[in-house]
């Protein structure tokens, strides 16, 4: 599967310290300020840490050193972790933190929305092989218990009534394979598909959630992302080798430094390519998102997945990039009305962008967004994810 997807990692272990360690660190170079809910939520993610150094779901026969009593595992797998609060909290950095040290062979981290679609192409490709009476569900749960003792989700929310009538089910197969789950979400379990269809069929995933997984509200008056992005210019021009150089370093501002990986979208059957993402920022060239044939499915998507697009070498265009014109006016309209944040260089300023050719009337108004998007009061307004 492809980096978004979340890709097993296994191999052997590295000298665990655990994300106390990390954050501490973070905090004594100037990269992090103390906060009491981060430092609550790091003790908490290190404690499963220590307990997942004692842990790991049998997956074959008792070992000889077990048999003769020389070796000892954790029989019962450690609670999972639920932490949830506002945008701009912290929440995918921690699990970043956690994850990048976590003492198990068999760990996945995953964007919540990749792995459903992931789980929903298995569950159809047993139905082929089995047949439309066959039940997907437990063998399905029981291959992916087999990847990964540990599923870290990030961005936990369930729109879609296909994803809440199997999660109970799914999550009861995990659990009692084994699995610990850590998650971050915006909302508590409680709100978890909220005002839904069928809903009271969504209730016992709540039940088991809250079994299987401590609760934790990681909130606070300060939204770390706001307070970067105020200390940003977010719109360059012209665009040359020092308007670059402060995108690379807005990246790495904004995901406080975490490691970027290549991501592939999923979207209607085919995908689209980012080729450098972390913690909700992607960075991809202008010439990519828009010199391709992509659509409106195409950008409302990466809209719904980040919260922030860095986007370099946004040229000025006219007669004889229309198309371009015309895509960049959908993806900037994707973009707005998900309050996505926008970081950019461009060879000039938003209102000379595109003066002539066809619908260049029509791009004042994408130019007009161009400037709101740079104020505060947009910079203010929470990532809206809408659809699946």
């Amino acid at each position: 599967m492809s980096s978004v997807d979340g890709p097993v990692s296994e191999g052997a272990l590295p000298a665990p310290t655990g994300p106390l360690n990390e954050y501490r660190a973070r905090i004594a170079a100037g990269e992090l300020k103390h906060d009491p809910a981060q430092a609550l939520a790091v003790e908490k993610l290190q404690s499963l840490h220590k307990a997942l150094m004692e842990y790991e779901p049998r997956s074959g026969p008792v070992g000889w050193k077990e048999r003769f009593g020389l070796e000892r595992r954790r029989e019962n797998p450690p609670q999972g972790l639920y932490f949830y609060g506002g945008v701009g909290r912290g929440k995918s950095m921690l699990m970043d933190m956690f994850f990048d040290d976590a003492p198990v062979k068999r760990k996945r981290r995953v964007h919540f929305h990749a792995f459903m679609q992931q789980v929903h192409i298995r569950l159809n490709e047993y139905r082929k092989f089995k047949g439309r009476e066959a039940d997907p569900i437990p063998p399905v749960a029981e291959q992916i218990a087999a990847e990964a003792a540990l599923l870290c989700f990030d961005e936990f929310q369930v729109t879609d009534i296909a994803d809440a009538m199997i999660l109970s089910r799914l999550f009861k197969v995990l659990f009692e394979k084994g699995v610990v789950v850590v998650t971050t979400s915006n909302r508590p379990p409680c709100d978890l598909y909220k005002n839904g269809l069928q809903r009271e069929a969504f209730l016992p995933f709540i039940d088991l959630v809250e079994e299987k997984m401590d609760l934790l509200q990681l909130d606070g008056k300060l939204d770390y992302r706001l307070e970067h992005m105020r200390q940003l210019n977010v719109y360059l021009f012209p665009d040359d080798g020092e308007a670059r150089a402060k995108l690379e370093e807005a990246f790495v501002t904004l995901t406080h430094g975490a490691r970027p990986h290549a991501a592939t979208i999923p979207v209607q059957g085919r995908d689209v390519a980012v080729p450098k993402a972390a913690q909700g920022v992607a960075m991809v060239q202008f010439a990519d998102i828009c010199g391709r044939p992509l659509g409106p499915a195409d950008y409302l998507e990466l809209a719904r997945r980040f919260h922030t697009l860095i986007i370099p070498s946004i040229p000025q265009m006219g007669p004889d990039n229309k198309d371009m014109a015309h895509r960049f006016v959908t993806l900037i309209d994707a973009m707005y009305e998900g309050h996505v944040k926008l970081i950019c260089s461009a060879a000039v300023g938003p209102m000379d962008l595109y003066v002539a050719g066809e619908g260049s009337f029509e791009f004042e108004r994408t130019a007009s967004r161009l400037v709101e998007m740079q104020s505060e009061s947009y910079m203010e307004l929470g990532h809206e994810k809408r659809g699946g």
